[in-house]
């Protein structure tokens, strides 16, 4: 009979069975479960001085775990969100473990019990239209990995995608014809996002001759680029263009800062929130709403459209509106 007092078994159905087989959470997901996971179980290991293997649940007493979360802060210097995500994981694990071991109850409600910090809210960074440009105009188009840089950067700034959607997005995923793209977001969800002229104009050119089940971004070996490549290849344009757009050196450039830029160019276009929302595949509308509260362009425009000015406004007394009076007499 197995040992249902073991940690690493829980674990290992929890990975499989819950994440997998239950909610089929997305590759990206189930690794960050995987990575939290890790990290806890060589903490208790050293902790308790027991091989990981023979780790039990008791092991992970409410003291025990609420040094790892310390240690997540002070050794590791994890941000609060990252203290947060590290927490939800083993909630999510505790939950498991109590609903199939019912003899366990009692140490999921501790577990669980342990709360999460309040931290401030992260201010979201995005780019200006010059700062957004100059980006765009950095890769080296005489050459064929700058011509594929200017393509992804393009692709990005067109259509919000997340850097693992645009390296996993296939050519059999485009539409050159009718100008739109099919992206495969968070959850499996599906979204169509339409196309510029000069973005289905340089996506024709990057995918010519090439399989429809290709993926439409490639290494310069050939093969399928990474999220992680994405991320080095956004950033490694950012100090060619700082010279010329100084603003650039007090702002993290990344994919996602491209994909918030996206938002808040659709916003200032005057494409309303909700559509920017279906844009971007977001699944609250509270996600999307963020990006109305950060740009201080609109909120200016805004006060100037209700300034009243220093002149004192007039009003005149209903009874002295002929019209107002017409109209009630008529009642």
């Amino acid at each position: 009979m197995a040992d249902t007092t073991l940690l690493g078994p829980w674990i290992r159905r929890f990975l499989l069975e819950h994440l997998k087989g239950e909610r089929n959470l997305a590759l990206n997901t189930r690794h960050s479960y995987r990575d939290a996971l890790a990290l806890l179980l060589s903490f208790l290991a050293k902790d308790v001085g027991q091989p990981i293997d023979r780790l039990k649940i008791e092991h992970v007493s409410v003291d025990r775990f609420r040094s790892f979360l310390r240690h997540l802060e002070e050794s590791r210097y994890c941000g609060i969100a990252t203290r947060n995500q590290r927490l939800a994981v083993v909630h999510s694990l505790a939950y498991f473990i109590g609903v199939n071991s019912p003899e366990h109850i009692a140490w999921c409600g501790q577990i669980r019990g342990i709360p999460f910090k309040k931290g401030m809210n992260s201010t979201i960074s995005y780019l200006e239209k010059e700062e957004m440009d100059a980006i765009l105009a950095a890769p080296d188009q005489t050459t064929a990995q700058g011509r594929r840089d200017y393509a992804l950067l393009l692709f990005l700034y067109n259509s919000g995608a997340r850097a693992d959607e645009a390296a996993k997005l296939a050519i059999r995923d485009l539409d050159l014809a009718s100008a739109y793209v099919k992206i495969l977001g968070k959850g499996n969800k599906i979204r169509h996002c339409p196309l510029w002229p000069v973005t289905t104009k340089v996506l024709r050119a990057t995918i010519a001759n090439r399989d429809h089940n290709d993926r439409v971004f490639l290494n310069r070996c050939g093969r399928p680029i990474t999220r992680f490549g994405i991320h080095t290849m956004v950033e490694r344009y950012v100090p060619k263009v700082i010279k010329l757009i100084p603003s650039l050196a007090a702002k993290r450039v990344s994919p996602h800062t491209i994909r918030h830029t996206t938002a808040v160019h659709l916003l200032r276009a005057g494409v309303d929130i909700n559509t920017i929302r279906a844009w971007l595949g977001h699944v609250s509308l509270d996600t999307t709403n963020v990006y109305a509260e950060i740009d201080l362009t609109m909120k200016a425009k805004a006060l100037a459209t209700c300034d009243i000015g220093e002149k004192k406004q007039t009003c005149k007394r209903w009874r002295e509106d002929s019209s107002l009076m017409s109209f009630l007499r008529s009642l």
